[in-house]
């Protein structure tokens, strides 16, 4: 019988149902786990579901009955997967489900961003409207987002889903990919993308090449002060150098649903911007959707039951 350990449950929200798989097992399962709780929680599992929890090879090696990595999730940067394929433990991901929550949360940053909606919110609320005494009032700069240019960085899934929804308001699209040459449909160098954007949404992984890719030298070749939004991953723009452009004019506004680390620090750069009227962050949601998260739950217990089966699905290859 497998014993099956989910590592961080409350990664998922707690209304979202898991069904347990069809095979006979024992499932516990643990709100949040620090790395230095990970080989006693996990003792004699044969099974592990991990959302975030770091498992390295020193913690993989006190495991010798492991012979699953679940990951609830589609990243699986806090596997060690080299150190876990050596010892013949494959690790499985999520794949596909986010397609429509994150491109949705991507256009409602933006959308609230070009209309200034949470300023004009906070003015009304605080009395603004009466003050200025007649049917309205213009503290705050209101764009329309037909005949603006949207950059995406990334040209996968979630990159196109952005990409459809745009081309609906009339925005005209183009890409930038890290896997894909200049010249190709659609497709343009990072330079010409920054210089001529007036949105840049990011929708790529954090690597070695991506990793504070927007820093200030790029923010300084923007032509157009764009609103930049990033729902992708933390890291990718240098945080300190957003507050310089912005402070400069340089950008006009950001919508931001993640950072590194997660949760930000009191004092982080990150704080300091989601102060600011024209940033909105929120925390690492833009993939939460009640469908999406239900979906996520769904694909793990599939990939849990076919491995068992014999039939493993979304193997995620070592790096």
């Amino acid at each position: 019988m497998h014993r099956i350990v989910f590592l961080d449950r409350d990664t998922v929200a707690p209304a979202v149902a898991i069904r347990r798989p069809s095979f006979p097992h024992e499932w516990i399962e643990y709100g949040q786990t620090q790395a230095d709780e990970v080989a006693a929680r996990a003792a004699g599992a044969t099974i592990i579901i991990n959302n975030k929890v770091d498992l390295r090879a020193g913690t993989l090696s006190r495991l010798p009955g492991l012979q699953l990595i679940a990951i609830a999730a589609t990243g699986t940067d806090c596997v060690d997967k080299r150190a876990a394929a050596d010892r013949g433990i494959p690790t499985v991901n999520i794949r596909g489900y986010a397609k429509a929550t994150v491109p949705e949360h991507s256009f409602a940053l933006l959308l609230a961003l070009a209309r200034s909606i949470v300023p004009y919110r906070q003015e009304v609320l605080a009395g603004e409207w009466q003050k200025a005494g007649q049917f309205c009032f213009f503290s705050n700069p209101i764009v329309d987002l037909s005949g603006k240019r949207l950059g995406l960085i990334g040209a996968g899934v979630l990159g196109n889903q952005v990409a459809g929804i745009a081309r609906a308001f009339g925005m005209e699209v183009v890409f930038y990919d890290p896997a894909a040459k200049p010249g190709q449909a659609g497709i343009v160098s990072l330079d010409e993308l920054i210089e001529t954007s007036d949105v840049i949404s990011l929708h790529c992984p954090l690597t070695s090449e991506t990793r504070g890719m927007l820093d200030l030298a790029a923010f300084r070749r923007m032509r157009r002060r764009p609103i930049i939004v990033n729902t992708a991953r933390g890291g990718l723009i240098v945080e300190e150098d957003l507050e310089v452009a912005l402070d400069e004019g340089l950008v006009s506004a950001a919508g931001l649903d993640v950072t590194l680390p997660e949760p930000p620090a009191p004092d982080s750069a990150f704080m300091r911007l989601a102060r600011r009227s024209n940033v909105i962050c929120t925390p690492h949601v833009a993939w939460a959707s009640a469908e999406a998260q239900q979906a996520l739950v769904d694909q793990l217990i599939d990939n849990i039951e076919n491995f068992v089966a014999g039939n493993p699905t979304n193997v995620v290859a070592p790096d």
